[in-house]
């Protein structure tokens, strides 16, 4: 395999579940994070992985990362954009900081790493993207205005993506993980997570491993024919 992919928020949860497997099909991965540097650290030596650290929501600094990427392991072939924060609250609560914050660090950051990859993958014509939405991005959810536009504004940048790289062996898609056992879903209350989990037509929240799978399809050449579509991972939850 030995193609170079960038996997953003790729040293926690989700994220890291995708590098690892991404590592063991065979790909180059380089893992970025934002701030933990102690999980970061731990992650590379457990792992072996390459770890970069910049903010996503920042353009700059996502040219810069990806040209030391490209000059450290290679031209990027592919890239998960899976980087995301929560800042909760009912819109007549939430100031302006919340809602911008996760707005560039969810949705502007998939333009940003986008833009700074889509140049080499044009030229070599052969590219996969996967952008990692939401069921709350599908469905929306109560006190998560910011999140569910973001998450839902990534399907759609999705959609027009795919069309504007299809010709170029382009590949876009989307994945859009339910509740996953994650440290994040694993903050919420307990009383509200059993009620979550009764919405679940499997009865369990998801794993990471299993998001891991779907990226990693769409990654392969097995779904070349593949293209602009999201994939939902949420146990039956919402059908959409």
């Amino acid at each position: 395999m030995n193609r170079v992919i960038i996997v953003t928020g790729g040293t926690r949860g989700i994220g890291a579940a995708i590098s690892i497997s991404m590592k063991q099909a065979g790909y180059k991965v380089a893992a970025c994070y934002a701030g933990n540097e102690e999980a970061a650290i731990a992650f590379k030596e457990k792992t072996g992985i390459a770890v970069y650290k910049f903010d996503v929501a920042d353009f700059t600094a996502c040219q810069k990362a990806v040209d030391q990427i490209s000059s450290d392991l290679g031209p990027i072939a592919c890239l998960v954009n899976n980087a995301g924060i929560s800042r909760d609250g009912t819109l007549h609560k939430m100031d302006f900081e919340k809602w911008n914050e996760v707005i560039q660090t969810n949705l502007s950051s998939c333009f940003n790493m986008c833009r700074s990859v889509i140049d080499g993958m044009r030229e070599r014509n052969y590219g996969r993207i996967v952008n990692i939405g939401s069921i709350n991005g599908q469905a929306g959810q109560y006190g998560q205005v910011n999140y569910a536009a973001a998450k839902s504004g990534i399907h759609g940048f999705t959609k027009a993506l795919a069309q504007e790289g299809a010709t170029k062996g382009i590949t876009v898609n989307a994945i859009a993980p339910g509740y996953i056992d994650t440290d994040m879903v694993r903050a919420v209350p307990e009383n509200v997570l059993e009620k979550i989990i009764a919405k679940i037509p499997v009865g369990r929240l998801g794993q990471a491993e299993e998001i891991a799978r779907g990226v990693l399809f769409l990654l392969s050449e097995d779904a070349g024919f593949i293209t602009g579509s999201t994939l939902s991972i949420n146990g039956g939850q919402h059908m959409y």
